[in-house]
């Protein structure tokens, strides 16, 4: 009977692997997501509920330059996301549990931060709950992005180089 010893085999390693284009096309597809979420949550806001959000009533339902401004922000804050989701993969150990806490916390910036300025308290609360949805969209989309963008390689260290055994043959003697 044979016993295995122990401490023979060594731990192995993983190595993790970036798939960039993967990760930047569901970047730039999660921009036009969060651009949409943005863009309809203004016109909500307006049409259905008559909450001016970054624009005057009688800008109507499509504001100013404002509300295009915002669109625009948002598709750019989903692609600053995606940057900083790749450099976290490439850097960092557990990136997604650090891209979590940084959307997370930008989330809650972004949802107190109207309530920071001179506007009625229902415009307050119309904008922070569009960037609540927002920050929910961009960590959410970028975070399954990421996933189906890395894999995991496993690298076995400290085993000795040699070569293969020889083949034995019928000609060595052996049947």
């Amino acid at each position: 009977m044979t016993i295995p010893m122990g401490g023979q085999e060594p731990e192995p390693e993983y190595q993790r692997r970036v798939d960039g284009r993967t990760l930047w096309s569901g970047g730039v597809a999660t921009a036009v997501v969060a651009a949409l979420i943005a863009l309809v949550g203004i016109l909500v806001c307006r049409w259905l509920f008559t909450i001016p959000i970054l624009a005057p009533k009688r800008d109507g339902a499509w504001g100013a330059a404002s509300t295009a401004g915002y669109v625009f922000a948002s598709a750019a804050v989903a692609l600053f996301a995606t940057a900083l989701m790749h450099l976290l993969l490439l850097s960092t150990p557990r990136p997604q549990t650090f891209f979590t806490w940084i959307i997370g916390l930008a989330t809650v910036i972004a949802v107190v931060f109207p309530f920071s300025t001179p506007a009625p308290v229902s415009q307050k609360a119309a904008t922070a709950l569009v960037n609540l949805v927002l920050g929910i969209a961009i960590g959410s989309l970028l975070s399954g992005v990421s996933t189906r963008a890395t894999r995991r390689r496993v690298i076995r260290r400290g085993y000795p180089e040699s070569a293969p055994p020889p083949s034995r043959t019928l000609d060595d003697g052996y049947r």
